[in-house]
Formats: structure tokens, C-alpha cells, sequence
């Protein structure tokens, strides 16, 4: 099939794919000319557009002349490189995207590493070459540093290189001319990319790669045909390349190809075109479709285990109820169960005799947007800090340890190289960029653990951290994940301001007067290393000496606000985060103050 092309873009978060497929999709006269469209129109999800990532990768295409395109858009984050993964089988090349200013970064490496190993054609594309910042030159050589490094093929080393503005809409073939369209980026893909090998007249073979979901059909297989024909209400079977399944016979009911941004139905389609299929009730990602006289399934890309773990359970607060409408154990295990179906990097097993799930991921990232997309789907519940997954290698107990790209202004260098030490990251290299130095370090997964936040204090808020899963190392020792105690409200109540007045000298309060409190729940954080019960309940006492107003005026420092990112990173061992759709509370996992001293004085004899 000569008419096709399959590519996918990939990059490094905050480089531009969405932007340059939304100028693509422009381009190539997908919307009207006086259509209204958004930007960053791949992004679909709520979450997507509030955070300004790629979080799930998705299926386009365009026509070019005579060529149809299909594109997909893929998550720049580490933590989601399990959508990467499974979605370059359905792929023959990548655009690879490169910011013109930080260069090659750590998910660079990740998705480039996955392409070249399947052999795939690579179009290197340098974005953003109108920044002021830009180093056009010095970013090329890196990129085919990194492919050096990442042993590529003579014909990758050879990949063609264009220069591009994603917001302008612009592609160039040199840096030093400013293109006037994205022509010479679609005569490059026409040109390079190879069309899909097709055998149509072979016994029908897809493998899927991606899922979606919808209330009226079910579950909709989204995957590239790989040989034969398949027609609308044709008899299929389903087969797993583990062999952990049996084969079933199903019925292909309805078939979908991709055209600009919607799902056009087909009553047929052939070898090489990635297209969507419904009418399989429990089908999953791994699966092949085959012809029920020739059930062959396809090998399918082992997706890298996860990294960290979360404990999620039913919440047990004197507050639990309230707020939710999903809240039961029941309706928890069938969210999270529902969520493996769709992502392959996630791993949920139930703990035996309690109302808990460990949940397993490939980084807060990815467990912190389950928690907000659960809380957003009015489930009730409560999670434990992460916790990262170990391995015993030849013997030797080893943890996960990542590549960790820092890019800060000078002054912070020694602050953040002390930090990270301290931490136990192995500091590799250091690159003078500008003004700006890039540091580069191997860091055990637990030290990020809650860094974040000192990261941006320490570099007042202009630095950029981004991490990538490296491999498994052994056991780095012990490392204190917090050097602050916590505040915790003393008895059950409303915070009132003459009880915060009096808290906030122990230390940075989280809440303000009116805020309903529980005995146990985390109301502030302590400079010092040990927790501090406060009453912010406590209220002034009055008597016919002392009247209401004739004290000063009560000035209450405003309260720090935690995101869940920030709440998940601050919590010790011994506390919880109850995760509401209205509210996040941090609490001690033991609630009564005398049990949770008895119990602290036991584990230290």
C-alpha cells in the first residue's frame, strides 16, 4: 500500500508535539477555514489542558496530495513511557522533536532508545528555533551524540534533519532559513518514511495496541492491521501471545479508520492502516486479532515494570462519607481494575484481608493522575506515601535508580549538587549552557521522594528537573525522607483564629479559621525533626474582666497551599493522604495521640 504512511512524534515533555501536530492538522486542511480551534487541540482530557502534558497518546491523520498520514501524538512524561512503548508497534518511523534550547533530554533517550531497537526511521526535528535562547548548532551535535551513544544504524546516523517553529507553523530544511509551511516536513515524511509492508491476500493479523473506551460500544481495540483484510461483522478470533488466554471467536461489529480528529466508520480495511475496532467485550492491549482458521498472535513489546508503589484504601477517618459517592472497597477495586485494562504499566493486586490495594506505577506522576482522575469521578478513598519497588539480582537486593537532568542558573549549582548528594545521587557531568548550567546526575528513585519543592526554593522557582528510569542498582542505604515534623491538630473541631494564631508560631499552618479539623489530622509542618500536637480548636476564653475586642487584632499568616503532587511528596512513613472529590487531607495513619506515642515508643526499643 503505497498511499500510507504511519509515524509517530515523540519528545521529551514541553517540547512541542501537540503544537506541531495542531499546525499539521491545520495545514492539511482537516478544519474549515473559519472554524473556531482551540489550541492544543489532541489534548482532550481535562487533565491534559489544566497541566499542559500529553498524558495519553492518540490517533490522528492528515492527507497529504495523495498520502494519507497517520499520526500519533504521544506523552512526553516518563512516567506515562508505557503508552510510548506498546504504541511504536504500530508505527514505521518517529519524528523525533528537540527543543532548540535544553536540548536532548532524559525521555529523549527513553522513546529514541525503544525506536531504534524496532528499527524504526527517524526524521530529527530541532522545535522552537524562535526562542531567544535558541543553540541550534550545539543541540544538533548533541542529538547525534545521543544516537551514537544509543548504538544507532549507519542509515539512522544518516536521518534527515529539519528545523521548525511548531507555534509559527513553520519547517525548514536549514537553520539559517526561516520556512514559510510545514511542507518540508510532510515532503519528509512522503519521502523517508517507508510505507507499511502489506500482504492483504495472508490470513488476517492486528495487534492491539491501545484501548479506549466508550458507555454505548464498550471497548473499542485501536491497533495496525499487519496482513490480510478486515470486513465489518467478519468472524475473527482473539489469541494472546502468552497463551495465557484461550482462543475466542468473536464478531468485528464495527470498524473505524482515523481521519484529522474523528473516527470515520468503514465497512472494510486493509493491511497497514491503524484503525479502531469494537464489539470485543473483554479484549486488552497484547491481544491479536486473527482469522479463526489461522489464530497466530503476534509477539507483543514487553512494557518496563514499575518503579514505585501506593497503598490505596477505604478511608477510615472520623470525616470518611461525607464528601464521596464512590466509597465502598467494591467500588474501588472495579475503578482501579478498569484503569488496567487501558494502562499497561499499571499493576493493582489486593492485599488479602483488608480493604486495601497496593497500586504499582512508573512514578508519582502516573499514580498521582489516577488519584486526581478517581477524586474528579467522586471516589472516596485514602493512599499511603510511595514507596519504591526493590529486586533481588544474583542475590543482591537492588532498587531503582534514575537518570536525573537538572538545568539551573549558576548560582544554585553548588545548592542543588549539595541536595542531591545528600540524597545519594552520583553526580555524572556538568554542561555550561548560556547562563544556565545542565547537570546530570544517577539518583535512587527514593531520593526524589519530596525534592521538588526544595529544588524550586533552591533555585527560586526558575529551575528545570526532569528524571528518566535508568536500571536497578544495589541498595544505596538508608536516607531520611523528611527532615520536618508535622503539626497535628490535637482534638476533633473547627480551626478558629485564636488557635492558629496561637499554632503558627510552632510552624507553617496548611489551614485557615473554619476549617473542620479531626484528632490526628496534619494541620502544618514543624521546623524541628520531631511532630508537635497543636489545638487549633482552642478558643479565647471570656470573662466579664476581659471583653472580646479589647485585645489586639489576631494577624494570622495566610496558609500554605498543597497540591496533591506536594502532599504525596511531604508525607512520612507513618501518615496518609484521604483524597476526597472536595478535599486532600494528611493524617497519622494511628489517629489517637496516646496509641501513636505507645506505638512510637515501641518500635524504638
Amino acid at each position: 500500500m503505497k498511499e500510507l504512511r504511519n509515524v509517530a512524534i515523540i519528545a521529551h515533555v514541553d517540547h512541542g508535539k501537540t503544537t506541531l501536530v495542531d499546525e499539521m492538522l491545520k495545514q492539511s486542511g482537516v478544519f474549515r477555514e473559519n472554524q473556531a480551534v482551540q489550541d492544543r487541540v489532541m489534548d482532550s482530557n481535562d487533565l491534559e489542558r489544566e497541566r499542559g502534558i500529553t498524558i495519553l497518546a492518540k490517533n490522528t491523520a492528515v492527507q497529504y496530495g495523495d498520502i494519507k498520514i497517520n499520526i500519533v501524538d504521544t506523552p512526553g512524561h516518563a512516567d506515562f513511557g508505557g503508552e510510548v512503548e506498546r504504541i511504536l508497534k504500530m508505527v514505521n518511523g518517529v519524528i523525533l522533536l528537540v527543543d532548540a534550547a535544553e536540548g536532548p533530554m532524559p525521555q529523549t533517550r527513553f522513546v529514541l532508545q525503544h525506536a531504534l531497537e524496532l528499527g524504526h526511521r527517524v526524521i530529527v526535528v530541532v522545535n522552537k528555533i524562535d526562542r531567544p535562547d535558541a543553540r541550534i548548532h550545539e543541540v544538533v551535535d548533541e542529538v547525534l551524540e545521543l544516537l551514537l551513544e544509543l548504538d544507532a544504524t549507519d542509515e539512522q546516523l544518516d536521518s534527515p534533519m529539519l528545523f521548525c517553529s511548531g507555534r509559527k507553523g513553520t519547517a525548514s530544511y536549514s537553520p539559517e532559513v526561516e520556512g514559510e509551511d510545514l511542507r518540508p516536513l510532510f515532503d519528509t515524511i512522503v519521502d523517508y518514511i517507508p510505507a507499511p509492508e502489506t500482504d492483504t491476500s495472508a490470513p488476517l493479523q492486528m495487534l492491539v495496541s491501545s484501548i479506549d473506551y466508550n458507555e454505548y460500544v464498550g471497548r473499542i481495540a485501536i491497533g495496525r492491521i499487519e496482513r490480510g483484510t478486515i470486513k465489518q461483522n467478519q468472524e475473527i478470533a482473539v489469541c494472546n501471545y502468552h497463551g495465557d488466554k484461550p482462543v475466542k471467536k468473536a464478531k468485528a461489529v464495527s470498524l473505524y479508520e482515523f481521519e484529522g480528529l474523528s473516527r470515520v466508520p468503514v465497512t472494510e480495511s486493509s493491511a497497514g492502516n491503524i484503525i479502531a475496532l469494537s464489539g470485543i467485550a473483554d479484549i486488552t492491549i497484547g491481544d491479536t486479532v486473527c482469522d479463526v482458521l489461522n489464530p497466530e498472535p503476534l509477539p507483543f513489546v514487553k512494557i518496563s515494570a514499575p518503579t514505585i508503589e501506593m497503598t490505596f484504601s477505604v478511608n477510615d477517618s472520623p470525616f470518611a462519607g461525607r464528601d464521596g459517592k464512590y466509597v465502598t472497597t467494591r467500588n474501588i477495586r472495579d475503578r482501579l481494575m478498569r484503569e488496567t485494562l487501558k494502562d499497561v504499566s499499571l499493576h493493582v493486586t489486593e492485599i488479602p484481608n483488608s480493604d486495601s490495594f497496593n497500586v504499582a506505577g512508573r512514578g508519582e506522576m502516573h499514580l498521582s493522575i489516577l488519584i486526581e482522575t478517581m477524586r474528579r469521578e467522586n471516589y472516596e478513598f485514602q493512599v499511603s506515601p510511595p514507596r519504591v519497588l526493590t529486586k533481588e539480582i544474583d542475590g543482591v537486593l537492588c532498587e531503582p535508580v534514575e537518570r536525573l537532568v537538572a538545568d539551573v542558573p549558576e548560582n544554585a549549582v553548588g545548592a542543588v549538587i549539595e541536595k542531591l548528594s545528600s540524597r545519594k545521587g552520583e553526580f555524572i557531568e556538568m554542561l555550561p549552557v548560556g547562563g544556565r548550567t545542565k547537570l546530570q546526575f544517577l539518583i535512587p528513585s527514593r531520593g526524589l521522594f519530596g525534592y521538588r519543592n526544595e529544588f524550586l526554593t533552591d533555585t527560586r522557582g526558575e529551575g528545570i528537573m526532569s528524571s528518566t528510569f535508568e536500571r536497578y542498582e544495589p541498595y544505596k542505604g538508608e536516607l531520611t525522607r523528611r527532615n520536618n515534623g508535622s503539626l497535628v491538630a490535637f482534638e476533633t473541631g473547627e480551626a478558629v483564629a485564636y488557635g492558629l494564631w496561637n499554632a503558627q508560631d510552632r510552624g507553617t499552618l496548611f489551614i485557615g479559621p473554619g476549617t473542620p479539623v479531626y484528632a490526628g489530622m496534619i494541620v502544618g509542618v514543624s521546623p524541628k525533626s520531631d511532630d508537635l500536637t497543636v489545638n487549633v480548636c482552642k478558643k479565647k476564653q471570656l470573662t466579664n474582666m476581659r471583653a472580646a475586642g479589647s485585645d489586639e487584632a489576631l494577624r494570622l499568616v495566610p496558609p500554605r497551599q498543597m497540591s496533591l503532587e506536594q502532599c504525596l511528596e511531604f508525607l512520612a512513613d507513618d501518615e496518609l493522604l484521604e483524597v476526597t472529590p472536595h478535599n486532600l487531607r494528611m493524617r497519622k495513619s494511628i489517629l489517637d495521640h496516646s496509641l501513636r506515642m505507645k506505638a512510637l515508643k515501641g518500635g524504638q526499643k
